[in-house]
């Protein structure tokens, strides 16, 4: 923790200085009165920018609030300064439209993790007091106002606290009398004597930060290793062999984060060199992956547009005495580059090599026995580097280029190639790689070609998730899943089409970072911050199980329905509102009505208290109606169940609620051990439900709480009465592998 002393004027308190220190955990003594002679001036302003500046460097957690790359710490500095029109009566909604404007596809102001800029405008309105609360429920600025509460759910302990302790009705005041007193007459200006930097280290306020500096969570402290601004062009390369799954949304974003932040180029290469697994369909799934993800570009381009100056290449290495073409079968070859025994092709002339060279472009039959290898050294330590694999016959047709070639270049001899031709400044890598860095390196070398700097990221691995596009793949082709967007799947499609935010999987992944340490990630955290952003400003609404459902008769309510208007989110005005129909009979979840007793008084979610006082049982005990009366003066302090109701009216939906669980048993699958004895017999799950008749307006895609239950997403919307609305259940980062039935809500 770190502490320093802050003077200030009672009546205008720093509240963006108290709110960022607070979140940032470091530990304020306040020097009041302000000293008469130090009014606020223009200089001091500068100050408490400065102040918020160091306070976000030596922040750990939450962390990088200010050090970030030069051009988001620019952006910070922009939003300092533009704090002030909030404060400025003409320019205030004004200003707020700007804002709303901005964050219409954005989480936080800059980058994506919370920064002093968010803090700073969010005290900003919080500031104004009943100015802001007026205007958050007129609907005017729906993108401000999610990101408003976003920032409150998150952060609302700390945030709360400054706020109840320095904002009144008509906006920021004198603080309250909990404030400590301090020694420091500094007027909010502060020196080394007056801090002390995280866990007791202490810290220069002008030298950019370095305390916390060695724990590494986000890509703003890591740096690419002789990168420029300006000149950096790096390249995105999957195989269209699969659709973009969450390890490959990491490399993606990594290498648009890095072009970004040294104002680079970004190229979505497509690496086509082998038409036994690719296709059209993976080509413009990946694509659209791509652009799922925010991931901009600036050109695309295939490997199979090099096809000819790498045939090139490879008769140079050959006729040079770099190559050579060898006939070994397979599984004999691989033994020999494991025993580090040389080929009886290793020593064939150049004329040999070429002839056999034109046999494999034609794709004859002596042509398709043979293959073209690199002479690199056959007894290194390194096996990548034992005569690699240049060129293989392949007589099916290519999905860009038809039956134009019969041989084509492996990946480890285009990759260096393309990179070079491209441009390419440094090549991002799984470290799943780093073998065969040295071969990358060799290659290149020996093309005479420039070098491209290789820069390693440890791979994504989820616990219980197979990210082998092979075995993907299968799942697809035995019929185990619907499709590559199966929502059990880890593709980029999947994952959204299960409910998750794209700003939550950007998050996630950039709070790894560039790190080389390879770790098994828990889905859990992913889910716990796509719910972060889901839960402020998804609508409510409700379902009660179909099957074994239980009327409740309450006596006293008229017999003629009627409605009333209420929000569908009490505390988010943009989610609009419903139209709820109150009936003398109500349906409740079986479960709900097991859990009741007689003359007990539960709490009706949305209406009031009721008394149940008969409860009707079958001859095995279950309970099958319920009789009781609206006790609307009762207090819902005083139950111990609230329940969600339905009323009895036909005009409740249909609906299919699909929860999802892991494919695989086991946390992480070895090599050598086979997916068909780790399958998941109960990976989804299906429950028949009736919702509330305003579930008919839903949209593909929208996310909803039901109450009681949990999160879902709307994967079929309403058609018809005959056709159930399809729901997908979101996991929220404490559920299991398949979410359990509702049950009523006791209380502690």
């Amino acid at each position: 923790m770190a502490g320093m002393v802050l003077a200030f004027p009672p009546d205008n308190p720093p509240l963006a200085v108290l709110a960022v220190a607070r979140v940032a955990g470091l530990h304020l003594s306040l020097d009041l009165p302000f000293p008469p002679a130090r009014r606020r001036s223009e200089l001091e302003l500068k100050g408490l920018q400065q102040l918020l500046r160091y306070i976000g460097r030596v922040a750990q957690d939450p962390p990088a609030l200010y050090e970030r790359s030069a051009q988001e710490s620019q952006e910070i500095d922009m939003w300092l300064d533009y704090v002030s029109t909030l404060s400025s009566g003409a320019e205030f909604e004004a200003a707020c439209a700007n804002i709303d404007g901005y964050l219409l596809l954005r989480t936080f102001l800059v980058g994506y993790s919370i920064s002093v800029a968010d803090i700073v405008i969010w005290s900003g309105l919080a500031g104004t007091g009943q100015r802001w609360a007026s205007l958050k429920k007129s609907n005017k600025y729906p993108n401000l106002v999610r990101w408003f509460d976003a920032i409150a759910t998150q952060y609302g302990e700390a945030l709360n606290e400054v706020t109840a302790a320095y904002v009144g009705k008509r906006g920021v005041g004198k603080p309250g009398p909990s404030g400590s007193r301090g020694v420091d007459q500094a007027g909010g200006q502060i020196t080394k004597a007056n801090v002390q930097g995280p866990k007791g280290k202490g810290d220069d306020a002008t030298n950019g930060g370095a305390a916390g500096k060695d724990k590494a969570v986000t890509t703003s402290e890591v740096d690419l290793p002789g990168a420029k601004v300006g000149d950096v062009r790096l390249r995105f390369a999957p195989e269209p062999s699969g659709y973009l799954h969450i390890g490959h949304a990491k490399a993606a974003l990594l290498n648009h984060y890095f072009a970004q932040r040294y104002k680079g180029e970004l190229i979505l290469r497509f690496d086509d060199t082998n038409p036994a697994k690719e296709s059209n369909e993976f080509v413009e799934n990946l694509i659209k992956d791509v652009s799922t993800l925010g991931i901009e570009y600036c050109k695309i381009t295939y490997t199979s547009d090099y096809f000819p100056q790498l045939m090139e290449m490879a008769e140079k290495l050959m006729r040079e005495g770099k190559a050579y073409v060898d006939d070994t079968p397979r599984e004999t070859m691989q033994k020999e580059r494991m025993d580090g025994i040389e080929s009886k092709c290793r020593g064939h002339s150049i004329e040999q090599n070429l002839a056999l060279w034109k046999e494999m472009i034609a794709g004859s039959e002596r042509g398709v026995q043979c293959c073209i290898r690199g002479k690199l050294d056959m007894q290194d330590p390194n096996k990548s580097l034992r005569d690699p694999v240049y060129f293989r016959c392949n007589p099916l047709p290519h999905h860009r280029i038809g039956d134009k070639y019969k041989a084509y270049p492996t990946y480890d001899f285009a990759c260096p190639f393309v990179d070079a031709i491209e441009g390419i400044t440094h090549a991002l890598r799984s470290s799943e790689y780093h073998d065969r860095n040295a071969q990358y390196y060799r290659i290149l070398g020996d093309m005479g070609l420039r070098q491209v700097q290789i820069y390693e990221f440890s791979r994504l691995n989820m616990v219980y998730t197979l990210l082998s596009k092979r075995k993907l793949k299968w799942f697809v082709e035995m019929g185990i899943v619907e499709g590559w967007d199966d929502p059990r799947f880890p593709t980029v499609q999947g994952i959204v089409r299960r409910g998750l935010k794209i700003e939550a999987l950007i998050e996630f992944i950039l709070q790894q970072g560039a790190s080389k340490n390879l770790n098994l990630m828990e889905w859990d955290k992913l889910w716990t911050i796509n719910k972060k952003i889901i839960d402020p400003v998804c609508a409510r609404h409700t379902a009660v199980n179909e099957e074994r459902r239980v009327l409740l008769l309450l006596s006293n309510v008229p017999e003629t329905p009627f409605v009333r208007i209420i929000p569908r989110h009490k505390k988010y005005e943009g989610a609009g509102s419903k139209a709820t129909t109150y009936t003398q009979r109500i349906w409740i979840d079986f479960a709900d009505a097991s859990a009741i007793s007689e003359n007990e008084e539960v709490t009706l979610m949305d209406w009031g208290n009721a008394i149940v006082k008969e409860i009707k049982k079958d001859g095995e005990g279950n309970v099958t109606s319920l009789t009781g009366v609206l006790h609307l003066e009762g207090s819902v302090k005083t139950t111990k169940l609230k329940l969600t109701w339905l009323p009895e009216t036909d005009e409740l939906v249909r609906l299919s609620l699909i929860e999802y669980g892991y494919l695989i048993t086991k946390k992480k699958l070895e090599e050598d051990e086979e997916v068909t004895d780790f399958l998941n017999p109960c990976s989804r799950k299906v429950t028949a439900a009736l919702g509330d008749t305003n579930m008919r307006n839903l949209k593909h895609g929208e996310v909803i709480q039901l109450e009681r239950r949990g999160y879902f997403r709307c994967d079929v919307p309403y058609l018809r009465a005959s056709k159930p609305i399809v729901l997908v259940g979101i996991p929220d980062g404490r559920q299991g592998m398949v979410s359990p039935a509702p049950v009523a809500t006791q209380k502690p």
